[in-house]
């Protein structure tokens, strides 16, 4: 056991000294100070329109924001968002999971991608516009911060299934992650170095370039068709109480009404949606209102991807919402009744409008995109 721990010792002491050597001996990293890199703030992008962005948490130390944007911070983000190192197989990255062609979606209902090969209980949410998320994260809130949200996927023993301090181990012996974290933080890697890194670069996801932005904000006012026209005031008028504003979702929590039966508690509770976190027994089924930009290239939907396509999901609110006691009031558009009324006309209107929230600008921006590749 001795020799064991000795070895390991001696083993540990070594690949430090050789990290060390390569950081300090290589060309590339003979920058002039890190603490400049880490103090060049990142420009953040308020698009025309839009609320405010939520800030990071306030460091009650320094009264400012405890996580602010760097160039460097939101590349290391960037980098280790696509990066399975963070996986204890060394296989699954979050982008096994957020595919930026699909909204940082994933295309399937329920992924069996993580290191288990399990299938999850839920599906993938898009990442999109999350600095304006002022609710929670997941599908029922459970996390109040991108920076403590980042912990769920990277230990859960189905999704990326790492060990924290293993992780950590990894980062500081990659000479080119105890640089980056330098550049970041002007500190070693570490968990919460982590964490705040993958938050920042999901703070800069923002999609606000699509054919109905570039007609609300004036650049192009024949963007939109008439048709895709007469889709956004159908989507005002009918959908406007949970896809409201510029964000298209007011990031609440709603039972729409996809099913009656809530007697499920396995799993933590997960089939509970917002109650699981709240125990107040109106948020039974209640999930996280999605938003509908990229919606038409983000499908299956729904918390658990029942709905393969964007007509069973309108089919499902003019045929298909069950009465509860905790279904959301606002879908009882029907003089009372169930159910938002909608023309078959509405209907096509409505997805060509929905068409116009696809933001190619997003989907392939190179910034958002691959780092390794």
């Amino acid at each position: 056991m001795y020799i064991s721990v000795r070895n390991r010792y001696i083993t540990g002491v070594f690949t430090f000294l050789v990290g060390l050597f390569v950081l300090l001996s290589c060309s590339k990293y003979d920058e002039p100070s890190f603490t400049e890199e880490e103090e060049t703030p990142f420009v953040f992008r308020q698009p025309a329109f839009f609320p405010k962005a939520v800030e990071s948490a306030i460091d009650p130390k320094t009264g400012l924001p405890s996580n602010p944007l760097t160039k460097a911070g939101v590349e290391l983000g960037r980098r280790l968002f696509y990066d399975p190192i963070l996986s204890a197989n060394k296989q699954v990255s979050c982008a096994s999971c957020h595919h930026q062609n699909k909204g940082f979606s994933d295309g399937v209902a329920i992924t069996t991608a993580g290191v288990s090969g399990k299938a999850l209980e839920r599906h993938s949410p898009t990442l999109i516009n999350l600095a304006w998320t002022d609710k929670g994260f997941f599908w029922d809130g459970g996390s109040t911060n991108l920076e403590s949200q980042a912990f769920g996927p990277l230990t859960h023993a189905d999704e990326m299934g790492m060990y924290l301090p293993v992780l950590v181990e990894r980062l500081r012996a990659d000479a080119t992650y105890v640089a980056l974290f330098q550049k970041a933080f002007g500190e070693l890697p570490s968990e919460h170095r982590t964490a705040m890194a993958l938050s920042q670069f999901q703070r800069i996801l923002i999609s606000a370039d699509a054919p109905y932005d570039l007609y609300r904000r004036g650049e192009k006012p024949e963007a939109l068709s008439p048709e895709q026209l007469r889709g956004l005031n159908l989507v005002r008028q009918k959908c406007s109480s949970c896809h409201g504003g510029e964000l298209f979702t007011d990031n609440g929590f709603h039972n729409n009404g996809i099913d009656n039966d809530f007697g499920d508690g396995s799993h933590e509770g997960i089939y509970w949606g917002r109650y699981r976190i709240t125990y107040n027994p109106l948020d039974l089924g209640a999930f996280k209102t999605p938003t509908l930009r990229n919606v038409m290239v983000s499908a299956p939907y729904m918390h658990d991807g029942r709905f393969k396509t964007i007509d069973e999901v309108l089919h499902h609110y003019r045929f298909g919402i069950k009465d509860t006691p905790v279904t959301a009031t606002a879908l009882y558009q029907n003089n009372d009744q169930v159910g938002i009324p909608m023309t078959d006309q509405e209907v096509e209107e409505i997805k060509a409008f929905l068409h116009a929230l696809t933001d190619e600008k997003f989907l392939n921006n190179r910034e958002f995109s691959n780092p390794f590749k």
